[in-house]
């Protein structure tokens, strides 16, 4: 940045974004819980839970390419409050349409709105995030997706917790929307202004985003910036590791709860609690994931948690009993902890190029999160939803030999390791 911050509001502003990434998954969380019961209030077949993640998919995809535009226009700070308040419209929407008017175009409606509102989010924590884990000097990122994973733990909890007492998803739905407004306007109070222009121009260090005693850059050349790195070979490469990880860690968000259905045996609630088990367990790795990465670097990490991934999803899908199930499920959320924040902290190696680099790879990951679920919805319909999770198998293999891609650039301050 610029300036220096103070401490005061340096502090401030990185609680802010550990809230608003809390709060994104709050709300994801709250409708993955919620779709073995959503499914049965409005009589529908995985079919049509495939298409409403489609809806969101697509939805949240072009919420990720308008993230661009609106941070070049507005920057961070008004673009993340317009976001969550969009999304918390859409949770609303959603809970109402299935629980009071069963309407499944509504629960489509309000998908589209929560997709988007969640795609432009994504982006435009991911970009402040990175930036305040500049200004630290350390591994940070995977602790701001610690507390993505804080919120879907809530989430899931609560949404065991509301399956268990039959609460509806109507009210359910409905009341943490309207906790997430509250979170929304506290926390982006807490963001300073000045983040709007450094999130946009890479903390002011890129050469060609304004000279230092010149004018400040207009948003097409903003916007400009922020696009370059769709140019770049690192950009793709990382985007491999980022795919396969975040297939595997949207596929359990959405398919996971369900899957325990479908094993014989598992209710609504026990799908929702190794839907809990699982959060739990990502939640753990990124809270000690920015000390590990520190010591061993991002690679070795990586390569690691690739190979528990592959364990945990292998045994979720051919474990004889619940039980083990739930093993598989906590080792899939540990070995798919730290794919995206560690490529969101690769990409932002360079801090003259940090937010154009991470808004691309940010894009490249969501993309998979958002849209990978939906076509796995669509093969399980043709050969069972269990047979259709080898898929994310092969993915988080391949996130696994790709993690070379992770090194840090030269003279990068975070993500080497200790040697």
């Amino acid at each position: 940045m610029t300036d220096v911050l103070s401490r005061s509001v340096y502090l401030r502003w990185r609680n802010a974004v550990f809230a608003i990434f809390a709060a994104s998954g709050l709300s994801i969380a709250t409708w993955a819980a919620r779709v073995p019961t959503i499914k049965e209030d409005l009589g529908i077949e995985n079919r049509e839970i495939g298409l409403a993640l489609l809806a969101m998919g697509i939805a949240s995809i072009l919420g990720l390419s308008a993230s661009s535009v609106i941070i070049a226009r507005l920057g961070t700070r008004t673009g993340m409050f317009g976001v969550l308040i969009t999304l918390s419209i859409g949770l609303a929407i959603l809970g109402l349409g299935s629980g009071f008017f069963h309407s499944y175009a509504m629960l489509i409606v309000g998908l589209a709105l929560f997709g988007f509102g969640n795609g432009c989010l994504d982006v435009m924590m991911n970009v402040d995030g990175a930036a305040i884990e500049t200004q630290s000097g350390k591994t940070i990122l995977p602790l701001f997706h610690a507390f993505f994973s804080f919120g879907t733990v809530i989430g899931a909890g609560l949404g065991a917790i509301a399956a268990g007492l039959r609460i509806g998803v109507a009210i359910h739905a409905v009341t943490i929307a309207a906790l997430i407004v509250v979170l929304a306007i506290v926390a982006i109070a807490n963001v300073p202004r000045r983040a709007v222009t450094d999130a946009v121009a890479a903390d002011s260090a890129a050469p060609e985003a304004a000279p230092a005693d010149g004018p400040a850059p207009g948003w097409r050349q903003r916007l400009a910036v922020s696009l370059s790195a769709w140019r770049e070979p690192r950009t793709y490469t990382l985007g491999i590791i980022m795919l396969g990880m975040a297939f595997a860690e949207g596929g359990a968000n959405d398919w996971l709860a369900l899957g325990v259905v479908e094993h014989g045996g598992g209710t609504a609630a026990i799908g929702a609690a190794a839907l809990t088990v699982f959060s739990v367990s990502m939640t753990v790795v990124r809270v000690f994931g920015g000390p590990l990465v520190d010591r061993f670097g991002r690679v070795a990490t990586l390569r690691v948690l690739a190979v528990a991934a592959t364990a945990g999803i292998l045994l979720f899908i051919l474990a004889p009993n619940l039980p083990l199930v739930f093993v598989g499920a906590a080792l899939w959320g540990i070995g798919a902890s730290l794919g995206f924040p560690l490529g969101m902290s690769a990409a932002a190696d360079d801090p003259a190029r940090a937010a154009a680099r991470v808004s691309a790879a940010a894009t490249i990951g969501y993309v998979a999160f958002l849209c990978g679920p939906p076509i796995l919805g669509f093969i399980s319909d043709h050969i069972g939803l269990l047979p259709t999770l080898f898929i994310l198998v092969v993915l988080v293999a391949a996130s696994g030999l790709a993690s070379s891609a992770a090194k840090p650039l030269p003279g990068a301050k975070v993500g080497a390791g200790r040697h």
